[in-house]
């Protein structure tokens, strides 16, 4: 099957490579790449990607996956297929679905980018059930399990829930390492006993390094990225009228990192942001205690 990619980014590029290797013609479509993946044609505008039957976009936000449907796609073929893969929101893609000239489903994922590279990645489907089996066998190439969450935009509301969980996870580990070192554990031994214990989901797991050896870590999912989705999973809320308070101190501490220079570290830097807000606490707190002199 020839198959339109958009977005060669640190998830969509071993994505793509994925989908050629199950023995599908790629052909992507990325203006910040020069060179794709093996087995993968590069098209040098997006309007290329329309003579395929099926578009996939793993792009960073809804404007661009805006332009890239709305302008990109306007010349497809009857019953053209286009999956939005990047975490865009609910409202977007129900927008998109809506256009007369082609079909739009939602298949965001969840995992890092060591995750794609060996496709164990897992997809959240937002489409009717004639869609999800016909997208199905194309996502299977590229994820370890695929969820058919209900009609368009299902897939992305799964998704922004799932984020809301893993930012105050991220958050929780930070603090439970904070207060351990406080208590002058070594933070590896603390962190085998956390990943050991009740609370030792998957993410306590693959994030360990991430938390102990930062320099040495890859970056696999950025602040930046987090604090985006997070930031669509609250506006999600609102409209609902729901307050998050555990999401809304989770954004707070993600937006610190960012306006402090951390946005394209990993999301386990919000260590590094929470150190550095009980330092400012702990000097504040020094410094207006009351002095009191030796007893004579």
């Amino acid at each position: 099957m020839l198959i339109g990619f958009a977005g060669l980014g640190r998830m969509g590029r071993p994505m793509a490579a994925h989908l050629a290797a199950a023995g599908h013609t790629v052909l992507a479509y990325d203006p910040h790449v020069e060179q794709a993946p093996e087995g993968v044609g590069l098209a040098d505008f997006p309007d290329a990607l329309a003579a395929a039957a099926l578009t996939i976009s793993m792009l960073p936000d809804g404007e661009s996956t805006r332009d890239l449907v709305i302008e990109g796609l306007r010349a497809v073929t009857p019953g053209h297929l286009h999956i939005v893969m990047g975490t865009v929101g609910p409202e977007v893609v129900r927008e998109l679905a809506d256009l007369p000239h082609l079909a739009v489903i939602d298949a965001p994922v969840s995992g890092s980018v060591s995750m794609a590279e060996t496709a164990a990645i897992t997809t959240m489907v937002g489409a009717t059930p004639e869609q999800f089996k016909r997208a199905q066998p194309v996502l299977a190439a590229m994820t370890t399990a695929q969820f058919h969450a209900g009609p368009v935009g299902s897939g992305s509301t799964a998704k922004l829930a799932v984020n809301a969980v893993l930012a105050g996870l991220s958050q929780a580990v930070a603090e439970g390492l904070l207060l351990a070192e406080a208590g002058a554990l070594d933070p590896a031994t603390f962190y085998d006993i956390l990943r050991n214990s009740a609370a030792g989901a998957p993410y306590v797991g693959y994030k360990q390094q991430a938390y102990l050896a930062p320099e040495s870590t890859p970056v696999a999912a950025p602040v930046s990225l987090i604090r985006k989705d997070l930031g669509l999973a609250l506006a999600l809320a609102h409209r609902h009228r729901l307050l998050l308070p555990g999401s809304e101190a989770a954004f707070a501490v993600l937006d610190d990192a960012v306006a402090t220079g951390l946005g394209q570290a990993d999301m386990a830097e919000v260590l590094t942001v929470l150190r550095r807000r009980n330092g400012v606490m702990l000097r504040e707190t020094l410094s207006t205690a009351p002095q009191t002199g030796a007893l004579s």
